[in-house]
């Protein structure tokens, strides 16, 4: 994910801060606001570099932690439901919210036992654990919170009344946690939703800038993480860089593939477009002015090194994944690691169709990888049936009671193949999709670009089959249609698929 400095992608960058916070000022002035506090402490001059994106490959540098790209979040309170199943994705990661409001109800009497349980969990698991930081509305930040969401009544947050106060619950959670081997740290979630943030841009950027400087003294190798922008936000930038490139039906294309199952879910925030006049008229309403105002400040604390890591949310069809890469590249500046972690299915009337489901769900995360992203945590892990919508909206690799579906099954398949390998791309021979090597030997997740197939001829030693279940010994030309298959065979990916013609 490189961004060429001096670009004009950089120059239509620093104009767009400009404009969204123009744009969103008329917003800002009337939201509720927690009182003013002093200036938060400026980054440290001596602030860590970032970490070293990924190469040509896709592949992390040597000596980062995660061992397997491929893994979920899920509700910790299920915990031993789901041990048989997470125990299939270990070296993966997986990240946990927590609020200052929640863990410190009463002023100087923090309360760490659910987190700390969470933690030694996830480690005798295998899997690495981030923390996203929130502060929740309370005694800490004064106010009343407008939104209250779930069975866990979470709030939206607002800015602290005391930033050194904000800053001695960072630090101590930073020192309390870095042994358990947490490192990365995200401030906040989705600032650009006003159910989760109540201030403006200008207070989330002085949150962010304190929390940074918290966070490194408390662990100089700690990694800060930006709060994630949604899916949906992701697309409207999408869509906005292309009309700002002067590229009106790229513009609109994109907008349609992306946002092609929520059209009208949300009212007028999602509308249909057909022409770039109906995407700027989109693209202007106050939500979405929200959404591009938020992108702009959460790249411009990417661009100063504030933030160390780009997340990334993605509930969309698979064929928006192209897009918004291309975006990551141009928007994410050089040296900074994309890590997604939430991708997930949102997908109303998708049914009980598990095929389909699953073979959606493994081109997303396939894709995701293969252009460079380094972490993808599905989300959910098992739908939780007694949640609010009362509906599956957005789709489990696992039935509510921990058993697994065929899904679940193609995403251990998923996390077998890439643990400890190297990762690169596939678009060859009419084939798209990822490939890891470990060692001599290649496994591929490909599948077909159009809605023919392939042939791939028998070759000695070669296995294939359908993703999640054993690859079989071919006795003949294997066809590779629009379905993904897992291939496994000795030699480099280009020498796997040499033999189509």
């Amino acid at each position: 994910m490189n961004r060429r400095a001096g670009s004009p992608v950089d120059r239509r960058a620093g104009r767009r801060v400009l404009v969204a916070g123009a744009v969103l000022f008329a917003l800002v002035a009337s939201a509720a606001c927690s009182d003013d506090p002093a200036p938060g402490p400026a980054p440290s001059a001596t602030a860590p570099s970032a970490a070293p994106s990924a190469g040509a490959s896709g592949t992390p540098p040597a000596g980062e932690a995660v061992r397997n790209p491929f893994g979920a979040h899920w509700d910790f309170s299920r915990h031993d439901q789901f041990v048989p199943y997470l125990e299939k994705l270990t070296g993966s990661t997986t990240y946990h919210e927590l609020s200052w409001c929640d863990i410190e109800k009463t002023q100087g009497s923090p309360d760490f036992a659910a987190v700390d349980q969470i933690a030694e969990r996830s480690r005798a698991l295998g899997i690495t654990l981030h923390l996203k930081i929130r502060t929740g509305v309370c005694w800490a930040t004064g106010g009343t919170a407008k939104f209250t969401r779930g069975q866990a009544n979470k709030t939206e947050s607002a800015m602290p009344q005391d930033l050194a106060a904000y800053q001695n619950f960072v630090r101590t959670l930073v020192q309390r946690y870095a042994p358990y081997g947490v490192g990365e740290y995200a401030i906040e979630n989705e600032v650009n939703a006003q159910q989760y943030w109540a201030g403006s841009p200008e207070d989330y950027r002085r949150l962010v800038t304190a929390a940074a400087e918290a966070i490194r003294s408390a662990d100089p190798k700690a990694k800060v993480v930006d709060s994630g922008m949604s899916s949906v936000a992701y697309g409207m930038g999408v869509a906005d860089r292309l009309l700002r490139a002067g590229q009106p039906d790229q513009a609109v294309a994109a907008y349609q593939a992306y946002f092609q199952r929520r059209i009208g879910t949300r009212g007028r925030l999602i509308p249909a477009v057909n022409d770039p006049t109906a995407l700027r008229a989109a693209l202007d309403n106050a939500q979405n002015s929200r959404n591009l105002a938020y992108l702009a400040v959460t790249e411009k604390l990417l661009d100063d090194r504030v933030v160390d890591v780009r997340q990334l949310h993605f509930y969309e069809h698979f064929s928006g994944v192209p897009a918004l890469l291309d975006y990551l590249r141009a928007e994410t500046p050089s040296g900074v690691p994309v890590q997604a972690w939430e991708v997930g299915q949102f997908w109303k009337d998708g049914g009980d169709d598990a095929a389909g489901r699953g073979d959606e769900m493994v081109k997303v995360v396939s894709m995701l990888v293969a252009g460079g992203v380094r972490e993808v945590l599905w989300l959910p892990l098992a739908y939780n049936p007694n949640n609010r919508a009362g509906a599956e909206v957005r789709y489990g690799l696992l039935d509510p009671d921990g058993t697994q579906r065929q899904a679940g099954a193609m995403m251990a398949a998923l996390a077998a193949a890439a643990r400890d390998a190297t990762v690169e791309p596939v678009n060859a021979k009419g084939l798209t999709g990822v490939a890891f090597r470990r060692g001599a030997e290649s496994t591929l997740v490909v599948w077909s670009t159009s809605a023919g197939t392939v042939s791939l001829p028998t070759t000695a030693g070669l296995t294939g089959g359908p993703v999640g279940a054993d690859p079989a010994a071919r006795t003949g030309a294997l066809p590779i249609g629009p379905s993904p298959v897992l291939l496994r065979a000795t030699g480099t990916p280009d020498a796997v698929l040499a033999p189509i013609r």
